[in-house]
């Protein structure tokens, strides 16, 4: 049994659970499986410093790590179809992208919001979702 690429995100984060929701009505074949930063499985799969503070986006895969815009780029890519063009970004120098990731990633919580708790999945979405 091989295991699925699981995305790491900011549980309370408006842009993030927004993310997941596009990622959930695109991910078609079922490719990911997802778990908010601040759970179990977080703690378990991640380093340290990621948990304490999430500030990134992660995608864990059988054959790396990916952060930041190359996590964007990796997820976009395995949904596939139109979604595979994507692969174009990587002409642009990984510094240039993660600045403006992290200039959305800084300012994520003043422009779309920051809940009290993490995202709670539907019941049809239950069998994607870690703790």
């Amino acid at each position: 049994m091989t295991q699925k690429p699981i995305i790491f995100f900011d549980g309370v984060c408006g842009l993030c659970n927004r993310a997941v929701d596009f990622l959930i009505r695109h991910d078609k074949n079922r490719v990911f499986l997802f778990a908010p930063l601040q759970g179990e499985t977080a703690l378990r799969e991640l380093p340290g410093a990621l948990t304490h503070n999430p500030e990134t986006i992660v995608c864990k895969d059988i054959e790396a790590l990916y952060y930041k815009s190359d996590a964007i780029l990796h997820i976009m890519i395995k949904i596939g179809g139109i979604w595979k063009l994507t692969t174009l970004f990587y002409i642009i120098p990984r510094f240039i992208r993660d600045f403006f990731y992290d200039v959305v990633a800084n300012n994520r919580y003043k422009v779309f919001g920051k809940k009290a708790s993490c995202r709670m999945p539907s019941p049809e979405e239950r069998t994607l979702f870690l703790n």
